[in-house]
């Protein structure tokens, strides 16, 4: 029976025999790929106002603009060590680092989260529907949910429900890429129209949870494929 130490120090992309998982290596890190190039298109066409004190963007969030820096802050930290925490190699050789980041990871979702309910609540004054703060109400609960969830498995010992609430949490966490991703390309953002963007927001945040499923399918089947056969 393995150790705790183990059992942490067996990654998602190994298999018994210590042979890895090559399909679900190169997959992994084509979805990273594509997830980091949806960062940079945000970072370019989405958060230029952030180095440009005359954006004219600042006058939308003028009534919460303060509480735009720990939401930030703690979006920039859930989208940027998530990838961190499905690191084989981190994971398995580096267990202290992979605890902290996920520790930082789990209190930037605490943050994140209601802070995000309470800036969509403002913009109810500048032409969002209630529908939108509920909305993002839901949002928000799944993320905490899956998050706590995450935590929960991970402090039981249960390494293989921990990674799979984790691939939800991070789908659901997405979701704010996503939406300025689709916004952006198809041209839904200028000028902003309040209905498409809610249908886009609700729209990602209802194919969430799928998705981390999906991912968790394929991690299993990936897993399953990469076992050696019993006779």
């Amino acid at each position: 029976m393995p150790s705790n130490t183990t059992r942490l120090s067996m990654t998602s992309g190994d298999v018994p025999g210590g042979a890895p998982a090559f399909g679900w290596f190169r997959l992994k890190y084509l979805v990273f790929a594509v997830i980091f190039a949806m960062m940079a298109y945000v970072l370019v066409h989405n958060e230029r106002f952030i180095i440009d004190p005359t954006h004219p963007v600042w006058n939308h969030y003028e009534p919460f603009k303060w509480w735009l820096l720990p939401h930030g802050i703690a979006g920039a930290c859930v989208l940027f060590l998530a990838p961190l925490q499905f690191s084989n190699r981190l994971r398995a050789r580096h267990i202290t680092l992979h605890r902290t980041v996920g520790g930082i990871y789990v209190i930037a979702v605490m943050v994140l989260a209601p802070i995000g309910v309470l800036i969509q609540y403002y913009d109810e004054a500048q032409g969002a529907a209630r529908s939108f703060t509920i909305e993002t109400v839901i949002q928000s609960a799944l993320l905490l949910t899956t998050t706590g969830l995450a935590l929960l498995n991970i402090l039981q010992g249960n390494v293989t429900r921990h990674r799979q609430w984790m691939f939800r949490s991070y789908a659901v966490a997405l979701t704010f890429l996503e939406v300025r991703v689709i916004l952006g390309v198809f041209g839904l953002d200028n000028p902003i129209d309040w209905h498409v963007v809610e249908t886009v927001v609700w729209s990602c945040a209802a194919a969430a949870i799928l998705l981390g499923d999906i991912a968790n399918e394929i991690h299993e089947r990936q897993q399953e494929r990469a076992r050696p056969s019993r006779a």
